[in-house]
């Protein structure tokens, strides 16, 4: 970034610039209520699943299900407005497949939130966000020297969830044990230095299944599951209800019990689970080696990892295993380890986090919570707190446990969130004036 000015007040700061905050940007800018705002992304490009865009793999989600056509089937962000945009709409509208590729998506998503490069720092990671106890704005404090100190009276937090790596791999994280967000590049440093390299892919959802089918075709991999195998996604049209907007309402009124049991119910709709075409495919690859009688698949399961040390002298790691109905102990050698063990969601629980560590210092001693232990979320994803604020803080893309399944990351209900957030943003802004309007700025 150039020519920025510093200490500016800002109606609106979006921190992170992912599918979540970009469609926002997208109701901003077609709404017309808000001038004022800027994301900060710490990538230095607009990237989606970078690691993960596995050459064959598809999107799970119907693509008209993107940032905006749901709300606005006219919009000029809209995925087919993309395709025509490319000149591939009848190419596309001639593929014998429902869902587009992973890659053409990424591009997608590239291809709308460059149209909002003038309104996005980036290569711009946030080091604190506070609230200053003389102005009582929200100040932003970044690595970027040309942005200084960002003030906002507004902020809205869609950086995605935390990383959920399990204890044992924390301080072994690097070059060869990866969370499955870092896959890719990880496969190129071990296709390239090693001519058959073993790795253990730990986990059962879509994720592991994708990375261990692309691995067996350079790779000696092992994959571990606690589960009896790898589980089908439950995609019957009715549970598939649970991404329309109505469900938000329903989830949302039902209460923290059951929503609790809501979410045990409709569980494998989303987590652990698989589609069909990859369990299809893994177990034809499983027989085809049976059928050739060569050695580089192994699928374990009901598999717990009691222990991961790396192997002194050498390059890799050991991990103890055990079988958890047999007692059956093993250990197995591998060069390197993908963790596909998901994200964090807000909660007390294990694996989950009650906020995100940006937002410690906004919610550790004024922010409402809830009886499981996540911090308390309007239904227009506005974080609610003990005390009136001068300011707004919401949260975008990251209430699960509030709002049900349609907030977990996915497109689904990106276009109608986006919107319910950009109306309470105008209905808050409205009653504040602002002294100061932020420059725009300007793309490298």
């Amino acid at each position: 970034m150039k020519d920025t000015v510093q200490n500016m007040t800002y109606d609106c700061v979006g921190i992170g610039f992912g599918p979540s905050n970009i469609a926002l940007a997208v109701a901003l800018r077609e709404r017309g209520e808000i001038d004022n705002w800027i994301f900060l992304e710490s990538e230095s490009d607009f990237h989606w699943h970078e690691g993960m865009l596995i050459e064959g793999s598809d999107i799970q989600h119907n693509p008209l299900r993107d940032f905006v056509t749901p709300r606005n089937p006219c919009s000029e962000y809209g995925f087919l407005s993309f395709l025509k945009a490319k000149g591939r709409l009848f190419d596309y509208l001639n593929l014998a497949s429902h869902y587009p590729p992973r890659s053409e998506y990424a591009e997608y998503v590239k291809w709308v939130a460059e149209q909002f490069r003038s309104h996005v720092a980036l290569s711009t990671r946030v080091a604190s966000i506070v609230q200053n106890d003389t102005s009582g704005l929200i100040e932003i404090r970044t690595n970027n020297p040309s942005l200084g100190a960002i003030r906002a009276k507004s902020i809205v937090f869609g950086t995605g969830r935390s990383e959920a790596v399990p204890e044992m791999y924390e301080n072994l994280l690097g070059p060869d044990v990866v969370h499955l967000k870092d896959y890719l590049p990880a496969k190129k440093r071990w296709c390239d230095r090693l001519e058959q390299p073993r790795i253990c892919v730990l986990g059962g959802s879509q994720s592991a299944i994708e990375i261990v089918l692309d691995l067996s075709t350079c790779a000696d991999v092992t994959s571990v599951s606690r589960s009896f195998g790898f589980k089908q996604k439950d995609l019957s049209a009715f549970t598939e209800s649970i991404y329309y907007p109505e469900f938000v309402n329903y989830f949302y009124n039902s209460g923290t019990d059951s929503q609790a049991e809501i979410m045990s119910e409709l569980w494998r709709s989303n987590y652990g689970a698989a589609d069909p075409d990859v369990i299809e495919h893994l177990n034809f690859k499983l027989y085809e080696q049976k059928v050739r009688n060569e050695s580089y698949l192994t699928v374990l399961r009901n598999t717990l990892v009691q222990d991961v040390t790396q192997l002194s002298g050498q390059a890799g790691y050991q991990l103890s295993l055990l079988d958890k109905y047999t007692g059956c102990k093993t250990t197995i050698d591998v060069d390197g380890i993908v963790l596909a063990t998901g994200y964090k969601n807000f909660g007390s629980g294990i694996g989950q986090e009650p906020y995100h560590p940006l937002l410690a210092n906004l919610m550790s001693q004024n922010a409402e919570y809830r009886t499981d232990g996540g911090i308390e979320i309007g239904h227009d994803y506005r974080v609610a707190f003990k005390t009136t604020q001068p300011t707004a803080v919401y949260v975008n893309g990251l209430c699960e446990a509030s709002h049900g399944f349609g907030d977990a990351g996915s497109f689904s209900l990106l276009s109608v969130r986006s919107d319910e957030i950009a109306q309470s943003l105008h209905q808050f802004l409205s009653t504040h004036h602002t002294s100061e309007i932020a420059l725009t700025i300007p793309a490298e």
